[in-house]
């Protein structure tokens, strides 16, 4: 493969991993009947969240965006995203009025789980691709950080003319926030143990 064409479909694919893992946690927050989030629910209240990131990764120009310093050879990327349910009184009007129009309801009332996931996900990325990218959940499992409750979910798909994207979304959720933290890398990047590394030093306060 010549030169250009490799930095070329490099290219592409850091964008491909971008746009997925930002749709990775929007749609999921986005749609009611994915997870339950309700200030009800014997739920801890939590503040934040943090994590350590590899020094390699440095911001990707969006909030909560982390991708390689030395891309396009390194096409990974780190998403975090904070969703608020609206029920508590650190929100602002103006933030009230955001998840008012973007559908957000503190009403949802169904779980996520494997099937649910990947079927979301699946017809996401289809969409955004225009054809199946046969997005798999190669496994899903219920955890606990800092006695908060979550998910760790690991998957994959394969966009057209790009490489097999790896993905491992961990979810968790407190009484008015869910935190969702988002590792992706193409196949031949070499980030997976400093992923792990990473996903380790997760806590929630």
């Amino acid at each position: 493969m010549k030169w250009g064409v490799f930095f070329m479909n490099k290219k592409k694919i850091l964008f491909n991993i971008i746009v997925s893992a930002s749709m990775a946690f929007a749609i999921f927050v986005t749609d009611a009947s994915c997870l339950k989030i309700h200030a009800a629910e014997e739920l801890k209240e939590a503040t934040g969240c943090t994590f350590v990131l590899n020094s390699e990764f440095v911001p990707g120009g969006a909030k909560g965006y982390f991708v390689n310093k030395y891309r396009p050879m390194e096409s990974s990327s780190v998403v975090y995203y904070v969703y608020n349910n609206g029920l508590d009184s650190l929100l602002t009007n103006r933030e009230k009025a955001e998840l008012a129009n973007n559908g957000m309801s503190a009403d949802s009332i169904a779980k996520l789980d494997k099937h649910k996931y990947e079927t979301l996900l699946s017809a996401a990325y289809s969409a955004q691709y225009g054809a199946d990218v046969g997005f798999k959940v190669e496994s899903f499992e219920h955890i606990k950080i800092d006695d908060y409750p979550g998910y760790k979910i690991v998957a994959k798909y394969e966009p057209e003319g790009s490489q097999v994207i790896h993905q491992t979304v961990y979810i968790i959720r407190s009484k008015y926030r869910t935190f969702t933290i988002t590792y992706q890398r193409a196949a031949d990047d070499d980030c997976e143990e400093s992923f792990g590394i990473s996903a380790s030093t997760i806590r929630v306060h």
